[in-house]
């Protein structure tokens, strides 16, 4: 039986990991098994992906289709539901505030959010790496989501692929490698974003807004390249990898 942290940077496309000037993703994912075009859902927009993330259905089931979150009409559990009620702890460390909404009230055991107007975004996903990595060490859940920011604010401000977003995707990694070094061995890191992006912005099914890496990292991982997949079929893995049994309305499967 593992632990997991699930890491997501927002906006993040598979093609500029050899593009944002560091070593760190090809020595990340080197030891790990990976998919550099694994697929998100539509509309490829922020929240609606995480849903589908977190609840493994299309928007079309859990009815988020925008970044404004409404109740579900036929409610379906998502992981923070399921891992509680099988006795699990979670964490989740975020800068984005919407993503309060991903799971129900007192579902996850400690939840940590620095608003990216205060402390705006490059700082906020420093702060967060070093509080999830702090309390990873102190508390060790059996399942913590990090969720960085900065990269998608930069793709909105500047262009997905310039040097501010490749910058900002540097910066990303940079937050990951800290966090997982600080990891204890029997945690499982799987690194992904919620959609890509083109110009300034994403929401489409063009490729460059759909495409997405899946990274999964462990002692006992083989690396290797990973089948097809997509962002549904991440909360199955996890649930596999924590010996949960899946919410029997999940449409996802396990990539393991």
């Amino acid at each position: 039986m593992k632990k997991v942290l699930l890491i997501l940077v927002d906006g993040m496309r598979p093609d500029s990991f050899d593009k944002c000037g560091s070593e760190l993703p090809a020595e990340i994912c080197k030891k790990s098994l990976c998919n550099m075009s694994a697929q998100t859902v539509m509309p490829s927009v922020t929240l609606p992906c995480h849903m589908s993330l977190f609840h493994s259905v299309d928007p079309s089931r859990h009815g988020i289709l925008t970044n404004t979150y409404v109740p579900q009409v036929r409610p379906i559990n998502g992981m923070g539901e399921v891992f509680n009620h099988a006795g699990k702890k979670s964490a989740m460390f975020y800068n984005w505030e919407q993503l309060r909404d991903l799971t129900r009230p007192g579902m996850i055991a400690y939840s940590h959010m620095i608003s990216q107007y205060v402390a705006g975004y490059a700082e906020s996903n420093k702060q967060l790496a070093e509080s999830c990595a702090d309390y990873i060490t102190k508390n060790q859940p059996d399942f913590t989501f990090l969720y960085l920011g900065y990269t998608d604010e930069q793709g909105h401000k500047s262009g997905w692929m310039t040097p501010e977003y490749l910058a900002a995707v540097k910066q990303s990694f940079e937050c990951i490698d800290y966090v997982m070094k600080r990891l204890p061995e029997d945690y499982v890191t799987i690194i992904t974003a919620d959609h890509g992006g083109h110009d300034r912005g994403h929401g489409s099914d063009m490729p460059e807004d759909m495409t997405i890496p899946i990274i999964i990292n462990g002692a006992d991982i083989a690396p290797g390249e990973l089948g097809e997949a997509n962002i549904i079929d991440i909360a199955p893995t996890i649930a596999k990898l924590l010996d949960v049994q899946p919410d029997g309305d999940w449409d996802g499967h396990s990539l393991l």
